[in-house]
């Protein structure tokens, strides 16, 4: 006979209802909350499939036992309890799907299996009571199909209905699901009808043992529930806390603002309007624009909106103006949070990083500052890094210029490289005692460049110490003085010069007078003398006499002025002149000489005879230092504006103490002589507007070297000079 709810205890009926109610909201809040969270996921969908499983569970519990009337179901309480587990194992598995996506295919399949729970309870319970079910098809898969409808109903309205919240749905689609619960129960009773003693329309009397379970039951489904929501509440309790924290201290250490999806400030906190120096009211409405500085060009926020639209995090530093005016830096993350594949607000992180923008411009500045000056010590100076040993680690492009030698071939090596001879031992001993003392060595030192030229150098080496107090490293800083080195030898031999031209305007006279008479008795006496021997001493005489006098000629030279006129001449013929006069006596004396120049012509301004005289001189020099042969070269050549001539020997060369006194009156390095000639030489070749250089080498050879200024071709003028 066919058994309707009504037939049961309307105090019970009423409980179970309340209960499903309560279950079902549980249930859908806790889902709620499941989409939403990243931790926790899994002990609030456990709560979530128990709510519901409790639900769908509830009225079925109330209706076997308000049908059983023989205790039968009392003692199958196991199958009552497996078909609890049934119902929240079926719900956990719709509620998985639907926790993933809330599409309508996955809803689908949640409503499915929630009605699949209640179908199974419903069985299983009429299983516990061993009561035979008679059905027809069709009704049952009619009212499987409404079931179905009502819970699919609920979840679309919660989940895809977007005028309202979901606080505000929640309420209806848990009625929505409550009534498809009760209503499945009461459809199944009337679709699978079991047999039982009770008419239609009488109470089911409360005994003892039901009241008891009864209560027992709402008393555990209670529990259950406030149980599951106090954990869940905890949990979510913690994390707000922890949410709290964080934004406690975001909000100490960080700038931060929260915009909608069209850049309009709805939140910023107590950091932004402290940096910004504006009022909350003030930027609540506005977008950033307010507080623009116009660092940035237009294309850089573009580039930012861009970016962040696609829903991807932009990050980069920031110049924004406060309200009074003064511009601050800061380091920005902003980072969009989408809906629907749509960003719908920004929240942006800044940090001020005002100081250390500050630091990197003053960085720069002192970047810029020394990179200034290392680019005007590089084409100044000459500078090299030695160790404590004195091996070079560094050197800079000028030192490579003037050496002649490359970097890799300095690097490694140490000054020697470049020692030129020129200084004694205990100079440089003295040098390196004063350094290793830890203190500044300052001086002039003469150096060989590659090519075997001579350069002079001002240096200054510092050291540099450890904490211990021993020097780890040397600063050699050099500018070149070789000209200037060069334009004191001159002016020094300027100065001999004039106070040899003095003294020989004095003496000359006092001693040709008594030259000529001593000369006219010597040739008396000569020719009354009969004696052999004495006519020997009055050679002699004669002979020493005729050097005086040669002597007092050269005295002369110097001290009259003679007057020389300058013509444009090539140089190129003059020399070829001079060495074609010199060839035959250096190839007697097994001397190779040879001219260099690889120009026909050129031309400069000079008296062609005393050039000649000049570079004679020179050559013949050359020669008197090679008593054994050797080479002589003559080498013409042109650098700049001016032409060298280069009179190079393989001789016995010049000590360094002697090299200096070149060109003094009566200093000569000959046998025999009277250092007269160098003089004289230096002289004309200053009157033509040049200079003269000297370089040696013992037992190396000796190079004269004679600048003179070149003119273009064409200029005849002549011009007269006094020498």
């Amino acid at each position: 006979m066919e058994q309707s709810i009504v037939a049961s205890n309307p105090v019970l009926f009423m409980i179970a209802v309340l209960l499903i109610i309560m279950a079902c909201y549980t249930a859908l809040d806790l889902l709620t909350t499941l989409l939403t969270i990243k931790r926790y996921k899994r002990l609030v969908y456990i709560g979530s499939s128990c709510s519901m499983g409790v639900a769908i569970w509830t009225l079925n519990f109330v209706v076997i036992f308000t049908l059983d009337n023989s205790g039968m179901a009392a003692n199958n309480f196991s199958t009552i309890i497996f078909s609890l587990a049934l119902a929240i194992a079926l719900a956990g598995v719709g509620l998985l799907a639907i926790s993933y996506k809330t599409q309508v295919l996955q809803i689908v399949f949640c409503g499915f299996m929630f009605t699949m729970a209640i179908l199974s309870n419903y069985i299983m319970g009429t299983s516990s009571l061993n009561h035979s079910l008679d059905f027809n098809p069709l009704s049952v898969f009619s009212t499987l199909f409404s079931i179905f409808i009502l819970f699919v109903a609920a979840l679309a309205i919660l989940f895809h209905f977007n005028k309202l919240s979901q606080s505000s749905l929640k309420p209806v689609s848990t009625l929505l699901m409550s009534g498809a619960i009760i209503e499945g129960y009461y459809l199944f009773v009337r679709v699978l009808p079991m047999n039982a003693k009770n008419e239609v329309g009488e109470f089911v009397p409360l005994t003892p043992f039901m009241l008891y379970l009864t209560c027992f039951v709402s008393l555990f489904i209670l529990a259950s529930l406030i149980a599951s929501s106090t954990i869940v509440g905890r949990r979510l309790a913690k994390s707000d806390n922890t949410v709290s924290d964080v934004r406690y201290a975001l909000d100490q250490s960080a700038i931060v603002a929260i915009t909608d999806a069209n850049g309009i400030i709805t939140y910023v906190n107590e950091k932004f309007l402290e940096i910004s120096q504006y009022e909350k009211h003030e930027l609540i409405g506005k977008n950033h624009s307010i507080i623009n500085s116009g660092h940035h060009p237009k294309e850089f926020f573009t580039d930012l909106w861009l970016t962040i639209s696609k829903g991807k995090t932009w990050h980069g530093e920031i110049c924004n103006r406060a309200k009074d005016g003064n511009v601050y830096w800061v380091d920005t993350t902003i980072v969009p949070f989408m809906k629907k594949g749509k960003p719908y607000q920004y929240i942006s992180i800044r940090s001020d990083i005002s100081s250390r923008k500050k630091a990197e411009n003053a960085l720069k500045e002192s970047i810029k500052e020394l990179e200034d000056m290392h680019y005007a010590i590089n084409q100044s100076l000459i500078v090299a890094i030695t160790d404590d040993k004195g091996i070079i680690i560094e050197v800079n492009e000028k030192f490579s210029e003037v050496s002649g030698y490359g970097r890799g071939e300095l690097i490694g090596q140490t000054h020697k490289i470049v020692n030129s001879g020129y200084h004694s031992k205990e100079f440089f001993e003295k040098m390196w005692k004063t350094v290793r003392e830890c203190k500044v060595w300052k001086g002039e030192i003469r150096n060989k460049a590659k090519d075997g030229s001579f350069y002079w150098v001002d240096t200054t080496i510092v050291p540099f110490f450890s904490e211990e107090g021993k020097p780890f490293q040397y600063l050699t800083i050099r500018y070149d003085i070789t000209e200037r080195k060069q334009s004191e030898e001159m002016l020094h031999r300027q100065d001999k010069l004039a106070a040899v031209g003095q003294l020989a305007a004095g003496v000359a006279h006092e001693i040709r007078n008594p030259l000529t008479s001593m000369k006219g008795y010597t040739e008396f006496l000569q020719l009354d003398e009969t004696d052999e021997n004495k006519q020997e001493y009055l050679e002699i005489i004669m002979e020493e006499i005729n050097r005086v006098n040669e002597i007092v000629e050269e005295f002369l030279q110097l001290a009259k002025p003679q007057a020389l006129t300058l013509e444009m001449k090539n140089l190129v013929p003059i020399i070829q002149n001079v060495v074609s006069l010199t060839e035959f006596e250096a190839r007697k004396k097994n001397i190779t000489l040879f001219s260099d120049c690889n120009d026909e012509e050129i031309f400069v301004r000079c008296d062609e005879n005393r050039l000649k005289q000049v570079i004679l001189n020179f050559i013949k020099n050359g020669m008197e230092a090679m008593p054994d042969g050797g080479f002589i070269k003559v080498m013409t050549e042109i650098k700049e504006d001016k032409v060298q001539i280069s009179i190079t020997d393989t001789g016995i060369g010049i000590p360094p103490e002697q090299l200096k006194r070149l060109g003094e009156p009566f200093f000569t390095t000959k046998k025999s002589g009277n250092g007269l000639g160098l003089m004289i030489s230096f002289k004309i070749i200053e009157s033509h507007l040049g200079n003269v250089f000297v370089e040696s080498e013992v037992n190396k050879g000796t190079v004269f070297k004679i600048v003179l200024p070149i003119k273009p071709n064409g200029s005849n003028e002549k011009i007269s000079i006094t020498l």
